[in-house]
């Protein structure tokens, strides 16, 4: 076995060890947990899981990088939700494999590689990578609210012959 198909292996059981493991708690407050907070309460968000496998992986001295985007998953094309963190913005991680360059793992959902995961940030750290911001300027009497609603559909297949 090469080293890359060692290091493939230990990032599937790294995710494996991540979803068996923590339990998936959708937080509404800003940040992200450290990767202690994380193995203390053996809970998080998605963002947690990508910080902690993050950590975990620079501190065997491989680059990682935190992504921060969208979850397409097929399932809501049928109105039905399958995957964590679909239907919102999403995070998971980037990792540098020497000849294979930069991969995709989402330790929420088991995920590596696909369509699946629409990046919309990266950064080194989470606190750097922002999907989407914003800022109110008026009166505290003005504001009326707001609410995001995120709806991502495959549009079409490509043709094969294209």
């Amino acid at each position: 076995m090469g080293a890359e198909t060692e290091t493939a292996v230990v990032l599937k059981q790294m995710m494996d060890a991540i979803r068996d493991t923590f339990k998936y708690e959708a937080r509404e407050i800003e940040g992200t947990q450290t990767p202690g907070e994380t193995l203390s309460t053996k809970s998080g968000t998605c963002r947690d899981f990508a910080w902690l496998m993050i950590e975990t992986l620079r501190r065997l001295g491989i680059p990682c990088r935190f992504l921060t985007g969208y979850l397409y998953d097929s399932a809501l094309d049928g109105g039905s939700v399958a995957m964590t963190g679909s239907a919102s913005t999403h995070a998971w991680l980037s990792v540098y494999l020497p000849g294979a360059g930069w991969l995709q793992y989402d330790p929420t959902n088991r995920i590596s590689e696909g369509f699946s995961l629409i990046p919309v940030a990266l950064a080194r750290h989470p606190a750097q990578a922002i999907p989407l911001q914003g800022a109110w300027f008026g009166e505290a009497s003005d504001y009326l609210g707001m609410s995001v609603h995120i709806s991502i559909h495959k549009v079409a297949d490509i043709p094969k012959d294209s």
